[in-house]
């Protein structure tokens, strides 16, 4: 049996679980009694001290990911999918400018061209959902009672379906029933949903893969979710015809998430690493950490999205490098859908949902009549500053990340000469370069920020357990050492 020790963070973690309703804690989660002061009352009884005491690790992971199916043209393959299901009705989740473009038409078209397939749609999805936005499509969805679902979009769109299938099948459950803890209750899902066929018209968030939807919570000025394998489509229909419409903004910011989907899922904490190991697989999270399946999917995509993105921001025909971007948001879902993200995507959420309250900076590009900083932008706004931070926790595993920027092989001598205690600052000026080269804004204070957001920035990062545990060296995000972190990170963030 592998062990460990309880540190004083693990003291930390038992008190912030005291202070939340919503313990995020198994035995609450399965109903049984939990109080976290008894536990600390129980470890102060051993004879040894606290920094003794066995804690148990993760010693496995698991592989989940949708079926998928990759060409031109597959779209029109959607309605003989329903119609081989058995379909009774299809809901058809899409959003208002989504439903005037072909990825939209031909889905639509597929369907009518099957003989006796009812179905509906819903097409008020936003960009970037929020609390109002999912409970107006869960409303819709509970009313309407379709037995199958069909996502056309964006990260948003599809997100959003998968919560209204959710709630579909859980009639009387609350949005925070399911939502991660500690921000919601983080209940396991163990009921079987209804089939959904994702259909993504963005090479960004491989949501067509992973059991993950993303929200932002407005009350709160961050962004969270739900996670888990059961909410993934039984179907990823990756058409390569599906993002020719979309705006260069859009095919940038789309592809940066793709990128940093790779990045973070391979240098997360190893998935034995991770504590404490599950009482049940039920409770096994959907973010597991580095593993040698998800490391394949996650590096084959970084290679690719470095390669392929600035072709895309140069020349938006580039249809070979349009087509090998779709694949990489795939893969790169695949990857971090099973090892998880950690401190890029952390920090991502308060620098989106603060925007709304504080610079409320819009980003060029896109149609919206709100302010809106679009996610993948969000991600990679700290992304130099974060793996800087993270590169002595794993100096091979970031040496290899500087190999792809660099566009050499790993046993070049301008890769073997340096230190490992070099290699952060090496990889923060590469992906500096990268991203510059792309004409993003250099820093948060070019969307606006200020240093006196720092502390809500770090504020907001804090309560995202599910991505932040995954991150290495940021120790107890929820004790001082974790916020100092955070803080610095975070100052490096504002420009460079």
């Amino acid at each position: 049996m592998s062990s460990a020790v309880a540190s004083r963070s693990a003291i930390r973690r038992l008190i912030n679980a005291a202070q939340h309703t919503a313990c995020p804690c198994h035995g609450c989660r399965a109903g049984g009694a939990h109080n976290p002061i008894h536990a600390l009352q129980q470890m102060r009884r051993y004879a040894t001290p606290v920094e003794s005491l066995p804690v148990e690790k993760e010693y496995a992971f698991e592989v989940a990911a949708a079926n998928l199916r990759f060409g031109e043209g597959v779209t029109r393959e959607v309605g003989m999918d329903f119609k081989n299901m058995g379909a009774r009705k299809v809901a058809v989740f899409t959003d208002p400018n989504v439903a005037k473009l072909p990825p939209a038409k031909m889905a639509i078209a597929s369907l009518e061209a099957q003989q006796d397939l009812p179905f509906e749609v819903y097409d008020r999805v936003v960009t970037e959902p929020t609390e109002a936005s999912w409970r107006d499509a869960i409303a819709w969805a509970r009313e309407h009672d379709c037995s199958h679902f069909l996502a056309v979009g964006g990260g948003s769109v599809m997100d959003t379906a998968k919560a209204a299938n959710l709630f579909t099948v859980y009639k009387d459950a609350d949005l925070f029933d399911f939502i991660n803890a500690p921000v919601g209750k983080g209940l396991p899902v163990t009921e079987k949903l209804r089939p959904l066929i994702a259909v993504p018209t963005t090479a960004g968030t491989g949501s067509e893969t992973t059991g993950t939807a993303i929200l932002d919570i407005t009350s709160m000025a961050f962004k969270t979710g739900i996670a888990n394998r059961a909410l993934k489509p039984v179907l990823g229909i990756v058409d390569t015809l599906n993002t020719r419409t979309a705006s260069r903004e859009l095919h940038i910011s789309s592809g940066l998430d793709v990128l940093f989907h790779s990045l973070e899922s391979y240098t997360a904490i190893p998935y034995n690493e991770r504590t404490p190991r599950p009482s049940n697989p039920i409770y096994r999270p959907a973010y597991q950490g580095s593993n040698p399946v998800a490391d394949i999917f996650s590096m084959w995509a970084l290679r690719t999205t470095v390669k392929h993105l600035p072709r895309v921001a140069k020349n938006g025909d580039d249809y070979e490098s349009l087509s090998q971007m779709m694949l990489a948001a795939s893969f790169a879902g695949i990857g971090f859908g099973n090892a998880g993200v950690h401190l890029c995507h952390g920090i991502s959420y308060p620098i989106s949902g603060l925007n709304k309250k504080g610079p409320q900076f819009k980003y060029p590009g896109y149609n919206v009549d709100h302010p809106i900083i679009p996610h993948g932008i969000t991600v990679a706004l700290p992304a130099p500053a974060v793996f800087q931070f993270t590169a002595p926790s794993n100096p091979d595993r970031h040496r290899e990340a500087l190999a792809v920027f660099n566009e050499v092989g790993l046993s070049d001598p301008s890769i073997t000469s340096i230190p490992d205690s070099a290699i952060g600052a090496h990889l923060y000026e590469a992906i500096a370069r990268f991203l510059d080269n792309l004409n993003v804004p250099r820093g948060l204070k070019a969307v606006g920020y200020t240093n006196n957001d720092i502390p809500a920035l770090v504020d907001g990062t804090i309560p995202q357990r599910r991505v932040l545990d995954l991150a290495p060296g940021i120790g107890d995000v929820a004790g001082e050492d974790g916020r100092e972190h955070l803080t610095k990170i975070i100052e490096n963030s504002m420009e460079y």
